[in-house]
């Protein structure tokens, strides 16, 4: 058995259960809403957004805000329940399949669904560099978390994402430096009268998308209560500098896929997969020491942002 999303199209069951029981547990009759809704047979069809297709001209700007376009008509998920579940250790390849699978579902997405989905639709605009730029901000006694997708063209930044607020997604790739743009981004925190705590910033993502490495999204974790003004606008243009280096320096040694191949030695020897140990340990704190726990599972649950 299974239902179908506003597109029409078919949708794996357990994601719509998931919805219903949550309708059952917060409204009243919510088993009866939820069965007057499957049973209606007179409700309106809901377009369903369309994916933005690009002519080779098509100026980069100009694709990036169609990108943003599509992902603003998506809409942001209020309802509570999260609708695809991303665990940021899996490789780029799976990342990828379950962002096709969100341009079919056509469902509400958060920030992080947003991210994944921005890779996905630039992955053709090559002479584009991604980057995931997380946020943890502070606001009457609690903490919250926020992530878009950085990008870079021409040597100007912007951002791709999602919020509830306008303030906090979509930046256009107008601003001369990284510094610029995070300092653009602080700002608009504080007009939502929170307070930026902590910046973590990944490095460039491949736009292979069957690439089986994992998207690195703390190489330098910032923290503005230990850094001077002056200190953090120092490691972002680090930061930004360590960047140019590795795309410099070619798109990033082969997936270890392809290194097993080459690799006939015994994995004993601790020579499989030297590209991803290495990365792991250039990563700068700047400001705050990071725990070397390679097999900790992120935090999925925080990354929402209230405001």
């Amino acid at each position: 058995p299974f239902f179908v999303n506003r597109g029409g199209l078919p949708v794996d069951e357990p994601t719509w259960e998931r919805m219903w029981r949550h309708v059952g547990r917060i409204h009243p009759e919510g088993d009866q809403v939820a069965q007057r809704i499957r049973g209606a047979a007179d409700l309106p069809k809901i377009p369903i957004p369309s994916v933005p297709v690009f002519q080779p001209s098509t100026p980069i700007p100009e694709r990036l805000e169609a990108v943003q376009r599509y992902i603003r008509e998506l809409q942001y998920n209020h309802t509570g329940t999260q609708f695809f579940e991303i665990k940021k250790s899996r490789p780029l390849t799976g990342l990828m399949d379950l962002a096709k699978e969100m341009t079919k579902e056509a469902l509400p997405i958060k920030c992080l669904e947003a991210v994944i989905l921005g890779i996905y639709l630039t992955n053709n605009m090559t002479t584009l560099d991604r980057f995931p730029i997380s946020f943890k901000s502070h606001f009457s006694g609690n903490y919250f978390r926020h992530i878009v997708l950085g990008v870079n063209f021409g040597g100007r930044y912007g951002a791709l994402g999602i919020s509830r607020r306008e303030e906090l997604m979509y930046k256009a790739p107008v601003f001369r430096t990284l510094s610029e743009l995070i300092f653009d981004f602080e700002e608009a925190y504080r007009r939502c009268w929170h307070t930026l705590k902590k910046v973590k910033l990944g490095h460039c993502v491949s736009h292979d998308p069957h690439s089986v490495e994992q998207i690195e999204w703390k190489h330098s974790i910032l923290d503005l209560d230990k850094l001077t003004r002056e200190d953090f606008r120092k490691e972002l243009e680090r930061h930004a500098r360590d960047m140019r280096l590795k795309i410099g320096k070619g798109t990033g040694p082969p997936s270890p896929t392809k290194d097993r191949k080459k690799d006939v030695s015994s994995p004993q020897r601790g020579q499989a997969s030297p590209h991803r140990r290495n990365s792991r340990g250039d990563r700068r704190p700047s400001g705050e020491k990071k725990p070397a726990d390679s097999k900790a599972m992120p935090d999925l649950n925080g990354y929402q942002i209230r405001v």
